[in-house]
């Protein structure tokens, strides 16, 4: 129904020009999501779950639009309209989402003032900065909760901030990382299913390993059986990316608080001191740092070596493969193939006159400008490498001689029938020349003799007129 608001037409497209679509959209999430907290709060205290101002700070900093003073009316309307749905007296909703938004406000200004980067959760340093903005705003929730406690509850001010302080911190640490590293709504269907498909055949082992340990500290009980779950979501912050990280270590944290609002497991337990009842909640909460920080060092780790691997294996100039990248896939892909392949040696003609002409900034644009006309004229599964300056390497799979000249007539034409721009409004005409292997049946000859073979009929394109292809005969 809010959708339907959004769509244009009369007065309803006066109202989504006002922005007023993502507030109205942000108001309906949190009536729904403070329905479901009022459901776990027992009768004349807190909610054992509150995920509300978590998922609302979260909103304010992924969706920026929300965040005007129309989103935060909305926030609130939707805190208190939640709160009287549930029969809660004025006064009483008007304290207790007080605290609630003062929480919220406090911790979306400690957010303002960080990386863009922590708001994705992106490096490490990121669980830092969300633990600092959690204990804030906590802290600011705890001090207007705490002065509301006497009057709602009966209790000492002390006591309401120590409560609630820790309630939230638990809160904000277990579901606003979810928030804040899930991933945008812009990827297709299958997509998302090709990633769940391999999340399941390749990375089931820690889940198991996770329910086993949770079935086990329900079965053992004690204050002891929060800490089970912890040596598995270590190795899930190894293995998985951050956002199934936070939701798995949301999962675990929601599993003890009802281990802890059901008394631990013993019957005796629930008698347990407001200090102790704080040290398991904030114990809760460490519990739930560690595993998303392992698991964005781990994915800034895997991104730091596949950066260097690739540097290590591409021209830092046109992005393809560099010399020794090319030879070691081309010599993997001829062990492998036997249905034979074509190779081809690419040289721009008279490239040294580009420089001396036009200046080596001219001269990086016309190769940059051949590798993408290349890259359009190759099939799919081709090989194409830099093996030095303007001499370039092709591998065509599944390809015959006949095939094979085609292919370099192709690459000849594209190079040589359209002037590269060289800036200033000027235009640059390159050609270049070509020479042809092609290996019918498999890997007869090692890879260096045919570059070698390769190189010599380029090197004979040049020498009979540049600006041809010259093809080894039939093997």
């Amino acid at each position: 129904m809010v959708a339907n608001l959004c769509r244009k037409g009369g007065i309803l497209d006066r109202i989504a020009r006002f922005d007023l679509c993502v507030p109205l959209l942000l108001g309906l999430v949190v009536f729904l999501i403070c329905l479901f907290g009022i459901l776990t709060r027992p009768v004349g205290f807190l909610a054992a779950i509150w995920p509300a101002n978590a998922v609302l700070l979260g909103l304010m900093i992924r969706l920026p639009k929300s965040a005007g003073w129309q989103g935060w009316f909305a926030a609130a309307a939707a805190y208190l309209a939640a709160d009287l749905l549930a029969g809660s007296t004025l006064e009483k909703s008007v304290l207790l989402n007080a605290a609630n938004m003062a929480g919220v406000v406090a911790g979306y200004q400690v957010y303002k003032y960080l990386p863009a980067a922590s708001s994705r959760l992106q490096h490490p340093v990121s669980l830092i900065h969300l633990a600092i903005a959690s204990a804030i705003a906590s802290s600011v929730a705890g001090t207007v909760g705490g002065i509301a406690n006497p009057i709602l509850f009966g209790g000492s001010v002390f006591s309401g901030w120590i409560f609630w302080s820790t309630t939230e911190l638990v809160n904000y640490i277990s579901f606003l990382p979810v928030v804040l590293s899930a991933p945008k709504l812009d990827r297709t269907h299958t997509d998302f299913s090709a990633r769940i498909r391999q999340f399941w055949q390749e990375k089931w082992a820690p889940l198991i390993l996770l329910l086993v340990s949770c079935i086990a500290g329900t079965l053992v009980g004690g204050p002891g059986a929060i800490a089970f779950p912890v040596p598995a979501l270590l190795w899930c912050g190894l293995v998985y990316p951050v956002f199934p990280t936070t939701i798995l270590t949301l999962c675990i944290g929601v599993w003890g608080l009802v281990i802890l609002s059901n008394g631990l497991g013993d019957s005796t337990s629930l008698q347990l001191d407001v200090m102790t009842l704080v040290s398991i909640r904030l114990g809760i909460s460490l519990v739930a740092l560690a595993p998303i920080m392992l698991s964005c060092v781990t994915q800034n780790r895997n991104a730091l070596v596949g950066r260097l691997q690739y540097l290590a294996t591409h021209d830092q100039l046109t992005n393809v493969l560099n010399r020794n990248a090319f030879r070691e896939e081309a010599a993997r892909r001829l062990a492998l193939g036997t249905s034979g392949f074509a190779l081809l040696m690419v040289d721009l003609d008279d490239f040294k006159a580009v420089n001396d002409t036009h200046g080596h900034a001219t001269g990086d644009t016309v190769l940059v400008n051949f590798v993408h006309r290349v890259k359009n004229t190759l099939p799919p599964g081709s090989l194409l490498g830099r093996m030095g300056g303007e001499e370039f390497a092709v591998l065509i799979p599944d390809c015959r001689q006949v095939d094979a000249v085609a292919e370099a007539e192709n690459i000849r034409q594209s190079v040589g029938t359209e002037p590269v721009p060289a800036g200033d409004g000027k235009e640059v005409r390159v050609t270049a020349s070509l020479g042809v292997v092609a290996v019918e049946h498999g890997d007869e000859d090692s890879l260096d003799t045919l570059l070698a073979e390769a190189d010599r009929l380029c090197y004979l394109a040049k020498k009979r007129g540049r600006n041809r292809v010259e093809a080894a005969a039939e093997t």
